[in-house]
């Protein structure tokens, strides 16, 4: 576990290693221009897993219009694509939803130009929907408190899970970023891990007081345990192996119903918190986005709406009309 000071350059690219294997496909017989544009995406812009996964699910709903009307993805024009687009809208499809179809096709038509294709027309036709602004949902820090509170002490995986905990609200890590840490990200002495986020950029996130404890508590008591293969991962399993996302989906849902809250309550819920809080208690936003991995501001601007409470004891103080 390193015990060096906090590195001065916060947020870098590292290239992913190459070839990597992609995701297998779900559904149907992957056509090759999807299958070069996961290639893509992977080598030349280092996108992770999950945004493959998400990029195919799209393109291949669209593969599979486009198929009916005898047409490819190569071969489809600003017509067949806005007519997919209604189509997904008549379907009852959410304009977040189509927005993010949209954004597949448009990054679809960028790897076309990259190959040497003129699609300057297609792209100038296609309009982008204004996806709906849905407010993510927020625990109250008395929500938190008890959600962190909820692991049984009596449980073998006590100071595990409320190690994770702790740290998913100290430090607003997604779920891929805490399950791919390794014990030599973590600097518990001066208090910060190294994540490696979207687009395999590392950034430096500091944590609290309370979840380095329960992270070295963690490590020092429990961790050794289930250890049977001198693994480099920080979380494992009961069986021993590195935690993945499901698992970790699970513990954080399983200690919400504990503690009566949400019934969809997830890793990015405390994502959620970590950044609201910190917005509502007078964080810079920029801060915010730094320590979140948002390559873009107005992701984190979301955060700005979401302190209802704060919002009414504003307006109940100074409205002019009680």
């Amino acid at each position: 576990m390193p015990t060096s000071s906090s590195p001065s350059t916060v947020t870098r690219s590292k290239r992913p290693s190459w070839p990597k294997a992609l995701p297998p496909t779900q559904t149907r017989r992957e056509s090759p221009a999807l299958r070069s544009l996961l290639i893509y995406l992977a080598s030349e812009r280092g996108l992770a897993e999950n945004s493959l996964l998400a990029y195919r699910r799209d393109l291949e709903s669209l593969d599979v219009f486009l198929s009916n009307r005898n047409l490819t993805l190569k071969k489809a024009g600003a017509d067949d694509y806005r007519a997919y687009l209604q189509d997904q809208t008549r379907r009852g499809k959410t304009t977040r939803t189509v927005a993010r179809r949209l954004a597949a096709i448009r990054v679809f038509l960028s790897f076309r130009e990259a190959e040497g294709e003129d699609v300057t027309s297609i792209q100038q036709q296609l309009e982008r929907p204004k996806p709906e602004q849905s407010l993510p949902k927020v625990l109250s820090r008395d929500q938190v408190n008890r959600l962190i509170a909820a692991p049984d002490p009596k449980s073998p995986l006590f100071t595990r899970d409320v190690a994770i905990l702790e740290l998913l609200y100290a430090s607003g890590l997604r779920a891929t970023e805490l399950c791919g840490l390794k014990l030599r990200d973590a600097n518990l002495q001066v208090g910060w891990v190294r994540v490696l986020g979207k687009g395999h950029k590392e950034r430096i996130v500091p944590l609290g007081t309370a979840a380095a404890q329960a992270i070295t508590r963690y490590i020092a008591e429990t961790r050794p345990n289930f250890d049977r293969t001198k693994s480099e991962f920080l979380f494992l399993s009961r069986t021993g192996k590195p935690l993945e996302r499901v698992g970790l989906w699970m513990i954080v849902e399983k200690y919400g119903r504990r503690c009566g809250l949400l019934k969809d309550i997830s890793p990015h819920v405390l994502r959620h918190c970590f950044a609201s809080h910190l917005v509502s208690g007078g964080a810079d936003l920029r801060i915010v986005q730094e320590l979140l991995g948002h390559s873009d501001i107005s992701t984190t601007q979301i955060y700005t709406h979401v302190d209802t409470d704060r919002l009414k004891l504003i307006h109940r103080k100074f409205h002019p009309r009680k």
